[in-house]
């Protein structure tokens, strides 16, 4: 068995920044990764608000991340971590690849994807009209014509910030009312340019190499160039269950955004709940997860 100071379950911002600031401290690391090193943020064409950086692509950015990792000595495996287990001194992390690692601490950096419509050209169209995140890809919609998916804060809050860079924003829901704050609902019906389409869901995503318009269950057609699907985040905690406290809604539990209910077991990004999902908040919460990790070794 491969014995590691820290394994980092997570090869997003959270967890590549995890690793970069232990490894810069001297401890040995291993990152697991189950999918693809980037996590979200590679399906961002373009990133503009991240300080000090004018402009980066998210693939760019993510390459630029890992090599940081793997130029400090970091590895990194794309194998998907199974279990959390205590071997009595520390922990030890089971893969999909029927391996295993031991440490004396785990950051559990497993992120949340957002929820899809799982409608034909949704995921195809990814990044060339359809966006799961307003704050990232809003501005690129400036005086266009956007509509949001969804009925709760975050679509609501969504639908605000588009309402000051759209031509024309529609705010599409599923049932008759909103499930979101009603002060932001009377914030969105006094803007001139929002429309709400309510009792409706979008049936059909139709576009060849970007997004030309959406079709509704109701049978209306929208001609926009952007669809922001708001409808909830899906963390990726099922397999930690057994030995780190979950929410209701499967997202680790923590008091202070950094302690699990175990003990040297963190947790950075997405994988709690938090009310801001942004490339800053990932990174700050990996290097704010490897340093409190650092000190309680």
């Amino acid at each position: 068995m491969e014995k590691y100071d820290i394994v980092v379950i997570g090869a997003g911002p959270a967890g590549l920044t995890a690793a970069l600031y232990a490894l810069r401290a001297g401890y040995k690391v291993l990152t697991l990764e189950g999918k693809a090193v980037g996590g979200q943020i590679v399906n961002s064409t373009k990133i503009k608000n991240y300080p000090a950086v004018i402009e980066i692509s998210g693939p760019d950015f993510a390459k630029n991340l890992r090599t940081q990792v793997e130029n400090h000595g970091g590895i990194i495996k794309l194998e998907k971590a199974e279990s959390v287990i205590s071997n009595g001194e520390g922990w030890t992390v089971k893969t999909d690849m029927d391996e295993e690692y031991s440490a004396a601490a785990v950051i559990l950096a497993t992120g949340a994807t957002p929820r899809a419509l799982d409608l034909p050209n949704e995921e195809r169209l990814v990044g060339r009209g359809v966006s799961y995140c307003a704050t990232c890809d809003g501005n690129f919609y400036k005086d266009k014509i956007v509509a949001v998916n969804g009925g709760g804060n975050t679509a609501l809050y969504d639908a605000l910030y588009l309402a000051d860079l759209a031509k024309k924003v529609y705010l599409i829901h599923r049932r008759d009312e909103f499930r979101g704050d009603k002060a932001l609902v009377e914030q969105l019906s006094q803007k001139d340019n929002v429309e709400f389409v309510l009792s409706a869901q979008i049936s059909k995503i139709v576009g060849d190499e970007h997004l030309e318009k959406i079709i509704l269950d109701n049978g209306r057609e929208l001609t926009v160039d952007g669809l922001f699907v708001a409808v909830g985040y899906k963390p990726q905690n099922e397999i930690f269950k057994e030995v780190v406290a979950l929410d209701e809604d499967g997202y680790i539990k923590t008091e202070d955004g950094v302690h699990t209910s175990a003990k040297r077991i963190y947790v950075a990004g997405d994988a709690r709940k938090k009310e801001l999902k942004q490339l800053t908040t990932a990174v700050s919460d990996g290097a704010i997860a490897a340093t409190t990790a650092i000190q309680e070794m």
